[in-house]
C-alpha cells in the first residue's frame, strides 16, 4: 500500500511539473527574425535578458525530444535508476532539492540572464541560479566538490558561449520525466544568440555510467523584454516535506 502512494506521489507531481511548461512555450511564428543581436564593450555577444522556449512539437520536459523514439541511450545502470526514479521515490523538485543542470535547460521553464565581462549568471524559477565564470585560461579542479550544478567554466569559440562541466552530485534528474544521471555526467552546453530575439542552445551528454554514449539535445528560446524572474519560496506551504509523508531521495 505504501509503495503505491509514493508511486501515486510521484506521477502526480511529475505530471504537475510538465504541466506547469506548457503555457510558458512560445509561438515562434510570432516573434521578429533577423534583428541584430546586442553585443558587450568587449564585442562579444551579450546573453543578458528573460528568455522563454519556442513552442515544441515534441514533449518539453523530455530532454531526448531530437532522439528516435525519445529514447534515451541507457546502459544497465541507467535503466535500473530510471525505473528506481519512477517507481520508489520523488521528484527531488517537489520536496525543494535542487534540479541543477541539465534540467533547468532542458525544461521549459524560462530564466533570464545577466552577462558580465567575465562572469555570466543565469537565474531560474524557484530562486536558483548559476554563476560562471569565463576567465582565459581557467581550467577544471583535479578533484571537484560534487554539487548539484557541478563545476562550471566558460569560454567563448568566436559568438558561441560555451560552458564546460563536470563535478556533478548525481544527486538530480537531468529532465522532469525522470531521466538519471550519474556522477561522472560531463557536459558542454553551447549558447549561441543567433539575433536579438532567439537563442539556440546544444547541450552534449556524456555519462558513461547511465549512458551508451555521448548525445546531444537542442532548444531555442526567444526574448521576452517585458518579464523578469519572480521571488518564489518553494517550502513555504509545502505540507509533505513538513510532516515527513514523502521519502527525499539520498542516491
Amino acid at each position: 500500500m505504501r509503495t503505491f502512494v509514493v508511486v501515486s506521489v510521484a506521477l502526480a507531481l511529475t505530471a504537475a511539473l510538465v504541466a506547469q511548461e506548457r503555457p510558458m512555450q512560445l509561438d515562434d511564428t510570432k516573434v521578429p527574425k533577423g534583428r541584430p543581436a546586442p553585443r558587450m564593450a568587449n564585442g562579444k555577444p551579450d546573453l543578458s535578458g528573460y528568455w522563454k522556449g519556442t513552442t515544441q512539437t515534441r514533449p518539453g520536459g523530455n530532454i531526448g525530444k531530437d532522439l528516435p523514439g525519445w529514447k534515451l541511450p541507457l546502459t544497465p545502470a541507467g535503466e535500473a535508476a530510471l525505473k528506481h526514479n519512477l517507481t520508489a521515490t520523488v521528484d527531488p523538485e517537489a520536496v525543494c532539492i535542487i534540479g541543477g543542470t541539465p534540467r533547468h535547460n532542458a525544461s521549459g521553464l524560462p530564466f533570464e540572464v545577466l552577462q558580465g565581462n567575465n562572469k555570466i549568471t543565469f537565474m531560474y524559477w524557484y530562486s536558483y541560479f548559476r554563476l560562471i565564470p569565463f576567465t582565459p585560461g581557467l581550467k577544471h579542479s583535479d578533484d571537484p566538490d560534487p554539487s548539484f550544478f557541478g563545476e562550471e567554466i566558460g569560454r567563448w569559440e568566436g559568438d558561441t558561449l560555451v560552458i564546460d562541466t563536470i563535478g556533478f552530485n548525481g544527486r538530480t534528474r537531468i529532465d522532469t520525466i525522470g531521466h538519471p544521471h550519474s556522477d561522472q555526467l560531463h557536459t558542454i552546453e553551447r549558447f549561441q544568440r543567433t539575433d536579438r530575439d532567439h537563442i539556440d542552445y546544444v547541450i552534449t551528454i556524456d555519462d558513461p555510467k547511465t549512458y551508451t554514449k555521448p548525445w546531444d539535445s537542442v532548444r531555442r528560446w526567444t526574448l521576452h523584454p517585458e518579464w523578469e524572474i519572480m521571488e518564489y519560496s518553494c517550502e513555504e506551504n509545502n505540507k509533505s516535506l513538513w510532516e515527513g509523508r514523502i521519502k527525499v531521495p539520498t542516491n
